[in-house]
């Protein structure tokens, strides 16, 4: 249960941006949402806009804390055979979800996209790959073991090379996709 619950975090968290460019490119604001409370109408846009991205860097510096909870493997010296740092391969994707959002011109249409989108990132136990990984300084790694496994590894460490690879706790998201602390 705590995998399934760390999992769709991750997905919250990979997919939130299509949100909150959204948003910026309507101009919704907090004033617009709630009108009932007359301070919110006095701050500037840029307030709203900035709490909205707050939330999704809140909830994955969240999910790096409960990692710990997560079922635990290691990676002995030698067993890697390849490692290619992946954080530019996904960049493609990002700006395809930023380019929907823009082109999206209604909230029902938002929510149906979004959760198409949601449920295809979820179910499809792929890397979940996060952006937002980058400012708390993680890594993204296509690493292929001795035994011709393909692992997805979100590390705080920078690795160069295969022999470098010795990881003595990574926390497992699913069968494919690890992460290192």
């Amino acid at each position: 249960m705590t995998n399934i619950a760390f999992r769709l975090l991750l997905t919250f968290n990979a997919t939130s941006l299509l949100l909150i460019i959204f948003t910026v490119h309507k101009g919704v604001v907090f004033g617009d949402l709630f009108s009932e409370y007359n301070w919110l109408i006095q701050l500037p846009n840029i307030a709203s806009y900035l709490v909205y991205l707050l939330v999704p860097i809140l909830f994955t510096w969240l999910s790096l804390l409960l990692s710990t909870f997560l079922g635990k493997d290691d990676f002995k010296k030698g067993e890697v055979e390849s490692i290619e740092h992946a954080n530019n391969s996904f960049l493609p994707s990002y700006l395809g979800y930023f380019f929907v959002a823009l082109s999206i011109n209604n909230w029902e249409t938002l929510w149906v996209v979004y959760t198409i989108l949601f449920t295809f990132t979820f179910l499809s136990q792929a890397l979940y790959f996060n952006p937002l990984f980058l400012i708390f300084r993680y890594e993204f790694y296509n690493i292929t073991t001795k035994n011709g496994t393909a692992i997805f590894l979100i590390s705080a460490h920078q690795y160069k090379s295969p022999s470098e690879v010795s990881i003595p706790i990574a926390y497992r998201i699913n069968n494919y996709t690890f992460i290192e602390r």
